[in-house]
């Protein structure tokens, strides 16, 4: 059995950047608190656990005194950083700089648009925290859409400035912007719509979507490893069962079942921007075991 890892799934920049971040202050200090998970992956959080990181929630950064706290990749709301004002908290902000520049952006449209009453709309996902903090800059004015499809919330007659959580779908973006564009065209028939596109989605997301499709296309079974939260996990593996119908989605290597090998002569492994390169060798190496002696 040939097993290959697709060299270009694993952390993305904003997530790499965070976890070195909180690594690098647990070699100096025994613990250190963090706003959330700071990765949607359950095997990377325990790896980080045992080295003393702890996942707290806003409830109890209230009660934090002389910690240090940690802000992850996805960002956080304005309310986030009152939070930690007092109780002598000292804060590293690990927001990934893409997503920094997007909340920048979405503040000053925010303000902006409401001058002439139109409407901000972000494609996320609304329990998504780094749609939580989007939403945030707006004091929870937004308009936060999930399914393309599902436009009630926009009144076609005002103006709309539309932007991205920068971890969704192309594809699902574009579809989105084609059907407010249609939806609008019915108010503004003789005049140029007053609609303001912002394609926000990460360039180095967007760009593993078409590539991870290629990689899964390249092998007779895929095992995409990733962690059931993660937003990106499930856009990728998409992608990948589109390519290859016989592709299997785990969160760990004990997940793996011999019959998905049966008469195949290659495996790619593949992962989500929040999949350490650990686990997925972990997983070549079981995959490895599983096959010996078989193909």
């Amino acid at each position: 059995m040939k097993v290959t890892i697709d060299p270009g799934s694993g952390f993305c920049f904003g997530v790499k950047r965070a976890i070195e971040h909180a690594e690098s202050i647990l070699k100096d200090q025994e613990q250190l608190y963090c706003l959330g998970d700071i990765v949607h992956n359950k095997a990377e959080m325990n790896r980080l656990r045992e080295r003393g990181l702890v996942s707290i929630d806003h409830e109890a950064v209230k009660n934090l005194k002389e910690k240090h706290l940690l802000f992850r990749a996805h960002g956080e709301p304005p309310a986030s950083y009152r939070l930690t004002k007092g109780n002598n908290i000292s804060l590293t902000d690990a927001t990934c700089p893409i997503v920094s520049r997007l909340q920048d952006k979405i503040t000053k449209a925010f303000e902006k648009i409401k001058e002439n009453n139109g409407q901000l709309v972000i494609f996320g996902n609304p329990d998504h925290p780094e749609t939580i903090g989007l939403q945030g800059q707006t004091g929870g004015m937004a308009i936060i859409i999930n399914d393309p499809g599902r436009l009630d919330k926009i009144d076609p007659a005002r103006p709309v400035e539309l932007f991205s959580q920068t971890t969704k779908s192309t594809e699902g973006f574009l579809q989105l912007e084609k059907n407010i564009r249609k939806l609008m065209s019915e108010h503004f028939p003789e005049m140029e719509l007053p609609l303001k596109v912002h394609n926000t989605i990460c360039g180095q997301i967007s760009r593993r979507t078409p590539g991870i499709g290629k990689f899964a296309a390249s092998h007779e079974v895929i095992i995409f490893v990733g962690g059931v939260d993660s937003s990106n996990a499930k856009v990728l593996f998409q992608k990948c069962k589109e390519s290859n119908p016989n592709s299997w989605f785990i969160s760990t290597p004990e997940e793996l079942k011999a019959e998905w090998f049966r008469n195949a002569g290659s495996a790619g492994v593949c992962g989500a921007t929040s999949t350490p390169q650990w686990l997925m060798e972990k997983v070549s190496e079981k995959i490895m075991k599983l096959t010996e002696g078989k193909n």
